[in-house]
């Protein structure tokens, strides 16, 4: 049970800075009228229109914008389990009947996490509703069985039990079922509106398009000729060129897009309604508009075009002055919500980040409105009638078969076979393998799923991407939280303050166990739950009192120095939680079993962390705080998380989770309300945490596989309103996570051995990190882990996946996870820390943390010509962007100050004659300007022409990234000559 508390400890660190959550950077729902030209009312619709940000305090201006936040949304490498890691490996196929009589199908495996030698099952409950997907442990002596894998599905009573299909034709059956979750490739409308054209008849009777739409044409694509065309055609013919000649194509990130251009599709003058064209622009789920004219000129409307089947709406406009594209979003009101949202304001001068953002966009766009109740519904009555049809094809198979196998149905998941059997059993696993191999090349060759990674530039920063902080850390880790630039660790071997290159400085012995801890540098204070059980107190210590300690290089604290700094009434505390935002006064919430100690402190200015309060303020800052009140509850809380009311007076509540619910606890009176109930046999809480959307409260709720987000609606007479709401939704992590991180736009889950990255606003996948003995360790600012190996911006998808023939009951030797090659044998592979920035997740610059309490002060000297010098420090405190910014400020001023030319260095002179490279639009390698030659990102690619793209000399990768030459596996750099400035 301690255990268990203890790993509270970090998930209660969780959410405390995540930007801003609102729903209205991705627009608001308006009701569009269109209109003739007589000003008659023609047609009316409701879509969220999607603009730019309006908030009144951004300060982007054209050119200078940049996002970190463009991703696919459920990218098909990630989603595509089936094709991914069932399809061509030996796996385990069961039929059953739920309760209801409604068949499902069960698809198991045991399989590598993307060649990271982590073993571990992958699991597929086919239904009506839809798929659901999750992993499981593996565990060498612990055998797995069909119950408790349907039972972590939440299906635990069954009208008939499950049974195994041993048929190999099963696979192109379950194939089928997870194409129905859409298609990988698609087509888009283009449609080109002239300036003062109010109609869809106008529009699409417009036979060329100008000169500016040609370019954007070209920017989207390729042109290629229809008649003999043999890759993806979207619905266009390829025989006979009846619907055009030509079209425009391209791919873009493995996805193959086919675009039904107006300009380019067949034209009848005696049609006035171009039928020919609306037949295929009309049909398409989203469509971009490409309109002339000034901004001042009457602007498109979705409802001017007739179609029940179009429900996105691009509108791109072209500026000549500036060379820039415009851009604004029309979705039908039934679209969840999807990303990226549009920058403040729309406005695009680098034309190659608008054809990303467009073509992200749009995809997003389309797989979102397929979760519409329109395609839905279809889809859900298709793969009802495919799963029943299924079902009936298989059972008279299953009765007449009876043989040893099928008795191991619902017991272990992947036996030893008897000896008996053993030899038909590898014979019935080959022919089930070679099947499966030639249906997966079979699909690729077909185009019907992703080449992932044929367009992906490993040159791509990732916002998730993790800095090297600590290497070699010997000690096992607690709990801790950031100080500074600094980590305040709590270990096995005492309290210990870690900075980035400096050695560690032990702050507390091992006599002092802390078991949780804050850091409120605002405050001047360290909060610390420290020992187990009824010894257990809550501690608080003054923080300019334990880095005078640091400085002055005095004894080291024991537990016994600490008595003046224990908290009253705290004794036997097992979790304690404090309010994220405490501007105006912190509250503290104490358990102690199923008692709720609230106790709070005042905010005081003076308190915060000078040198003036270093001197007035006593050293324990005990006496400030003030114990309010007691509340009672039927159990002791697992998880706890104070929100913050709209008042902040009578208001606040107390989120607690225990036995099977959440409850909300009113602070000032003391009364709870059932917030949510878990129907599940099993519960594991994770973390309940507290968001603001546009100032108002809301809760991610998160236990086993479920995340679900609950509004706190305003108090009425001091309750919440406890409701439904259209702004609550849920959804489901891939793997039981042990704790979340919430930083806007992104909510990341952390397991054993993956970061599950996710969008708060809908819950979509963005990514999954494979991270081998992977522990968080602090979150509340930026994010500090301790793993094996760092985080990688690129996927690792492409990796060859291991095909064994052998039953993976137990893995081969090579199919075992191994230590790195530098440990040796009987040695502990070694561990680090590493450290995600929270800037580069939520896509802007924050208030900085104050100074590290480690590092040192320098002092910057001035050169002869003015410039005032880097100062050189083993800390790298300062981030990557603010490094770049330096460096840029320096090289424009030694520009403006030196008349001669900058002399070369000898890296310059060695690649003077490395051209210039441009980058292509389209195929997203890398063009030179002197040659056709074309350097593929891939990595065999980039093996062959690093000696073009990358500097050899680590320092330079550290000085032009801004970060550790470990930081990042390898980087490609464009030297160009003007760039290569010495700054030494």
């Amino acid at each position: 049970l301690m255990k268990r508390f203890c790993s509270r400890s970090v998930s209660e660190d969780l959410g405390c800075r995540r930007g801003d959550f609102s729903r209205k950077h991705y627009g608001s729902v308006e009701l569009l009228i269109s209109s003739d030209a007589d000003g008659a009312i023609q047609r009316a619709g409701r879509f969220r229109v999607e603009n730019g940000s309006s908030d009144e305090n951004t300060d982007y201006t054209p050119g200078t914008w940049h996002r970190t936040d463009v991703h696919l949304e459920n990218p098909e490498y990630h989603t595509r389990w089936y094709f991914k890691y069932f399809l061509g490996k030996v796996h385990q196929n069961y039929i059953g009947t739920d309760a209801e009589k409604n068949p499902f199908f069960l698809s198991v495996v045991l399989s590598d996490q993307n060649n990271q030698r982590i073993p571990q099952y992958h699991s597929i409950l086919w239904r009506k509703t839809g798929t659901q997907k999750i992993c499981l442990p593996y565990s060498p002596t612990k055998t797995l069985s069909v119950k408790s894998i349907l039972s972590a599905m939440s299906l635990d009573k069954f009208e008939k039990s499950p049974r195994e299909i041993f048929h190999p034709e099963i696979q192109k059956d379950l194939l089928v079922l997870e194409e129905q979750e859409g298609s990988v490739n698609f087509k888009f409308g283009v449609l080109y509106a002239k300036d003062g054209q109010l109609t869809d008849d106008e529009m699409f009777s417009n036979e060329t398009g100008s000169e500016s739409f040609q370019r954007f044409l070209h920017l989207l694509g390729d042109t290629v000729t229809l008649k003999g065309w043999t890759g993806y055609r979207g619905g266009l013919d390829t025989k006979n060129d009846t619907t055009g000649t030509c079209s425009i194509y391209t791919i873009f990130q493995g996805h193959e897009i086919m675009f039904h251009v107006s300009t380019m599709l067949p034209y009848s003058r005696e049609n006035k309604q171009q039928v020919e064209r609306k037949r295929h622009i009309g049909n398409d789920i989203v469509t971009i508009v490409f309109q002339e004219g000034e901004e001042s000129s009457p602007a498109f409307k979705p409802s001017m075009i007739r179609s029940h089947f179009t429900h996105i709406f691009a509108l791109v406009r072209y500026n000549k002055q500036n060379d820039s594209y415009r851009l604004k979003i029309f979705s039908e009101e039934s679209v969840p919500l999807f990303g990226p949202p549009l920058p403040s304001p729309p406005v695009f001068t680098n034309h190659q980040e608008f054809r990303d953002f467009v073509l992200v966009k749009l995809i997003n766009g389309e797989k979102a409105t397929l979760e519409t109740p329109t395609f839905s519904q279809k889809r859900q009555r298709t793969l009802d009638m495919l799963i029943r049809s299924l079902y009936q094809d298989m059972m008279p198979d299953l009765h007449r078969v009876n043989n040893m196998l099928n008795r191991r149905s619902f017991s272990d998941v992947l036996p030893e076979s008897p000896k008996s059997t053993r030899k038909k059993e590898e014979a019935r696993q080959a022919e089930f393998v070679r099947l499966g191999q030639a249906l997966k090349l079979k699909t690729t060759v077909k185009g019907d799923t992703t080449a992932h990674l044929a367009t992906t530039s490993f040159c791509k920063k990732e916002p998730w991407e993790s800095q090297s902080f600590c290497s070699n850390f010997p000690h096992e880790v607690v709990c801790a939280d950031s100080w500074g630039q600094s980590l305040l660790v709590s270990t096995d071997a005492g309290i210990l303050l870690i900075d980035d290159g400096q050695p560690s400085v032990q702050v507390f012995d091992k006599t002092l166990q802390i078991k949780q801890m804050h850091v409120l540098e605002a405050l001047d204070l360290l909060i610390a739950r420290t020992d187990k059980g009824k010894d257990s107190r809550l501690l608080v210590f003054r923080l300019s009192a334990v880095q005078k300690d640091i400085e002055t290089k005095q004894i080291i604290r024991s537990k016994y120095d600490c008595r003046e700094n224990k908290l009253e009434r705290t004794k036997g505390c097992h979790l304690y939680a404090i309010n994220t935002h405490h501007g105006s006064e912190l509250r503290i919430v104490v358990a102690i079993r199923n008692k709720l100690l609230l106790v709070t402190k005042k905010y005081n200015p003076h308190h915060s962390l000078t040198s003036s309060s270093v001197l007035s303020s006593p050293e324990s800052p005990v006496e400030e705080f003030q114990y309010i009140r007691e509340i009672c509850l039927s159990d002791p809380p697992v998880v706890m998380t104070l929100v913050d009311g709209p008042t902040g007076e009578s208001d606040n509540m107390i989120c607690v989770a225990y036995r099977h619910q959440f409850d909300l606890v009113n602070e000032s009176t003391g009364e709870s309300y059932r917030l949510h109930h878990v129907e599940t046999n099993k519960v594991n809480f994770v973390a309940a945490i507290d968001v603001y959307e546009d100032g108002e409260a809301g809760l991610l709720l998160c236990y086993n596989y479920v995340c679900q987000y609950r509004k706190v609606y305003p108090f009425s007479g001091g309750s919440p309103l406890i409701q439904p709401s259209a702004y609550d939704f849920q959804f489901s992590w891939n793997q039981v996570p042990y704790a979340v991180v919430c930083a806007f736009p992104y909510i990341l889950a952390f397991t054993t051995d993956s970061i599950e990255i996710r969008l708060v606003v809908n819950g979509n996948l963005v990514h999954t990190a494979v991270v081998p003995e992977l522990q968080l360790v602090a979150s509340r600012s930026d994010i500090y882990f301790k793993a094996t190996a760092a985080v990688s911006g690129s996927s690792d998808s492409s990796s060859k996946e291991m095909s064994s023939k052998s039953s993976p009951q137990t893995p081969t030797a090579y199919e075992k996870p191994e230590c790195p090659l530098s440990s040796l044998e009987g040695e502990i592979p070694c561990r680090n820390l590493y450290k995600i920035p929270l800037s580069n997740l939520v896509g802007r610059s924050i208030e900085r943390p104050l100074k590290s309490p480690l590092a040192p002060k320098v002092i910057a000297t001035t050169t002869s010509s003015g410039i005032a010098s880097l100062p050189v420090t083993h800390s790298l405190s300062l981030s990557r962007m603010e490094i770049k910014e330096i460096a840029s400020r320096t090289r424009k001023e030694l520009l403006g100050l030196l008349d001669e030319p900058i002399p070369r260095t000898e890296s310059a002179q060695k690649h003077k004659k490395v051209p210039r490279r441009q980058s292509d639009p389209k195929q997203g390698a890398v063009r030179s300007t002197s040659s056709d030659r074309i350097i593929s990102s891939s990595f065999e690619s980039y093996s062959e022409t690093r000696h073009l793209s990358t500097s050899s000399d680590p320092d330079t990768l550290a000085h032009r990234e801004g970060s550790s030459p470990s930081s990042y596996p390898f980087q490609l750099i464009s030297l160009y000559d003007e760039d290569i400035i010495d700054l030494k």
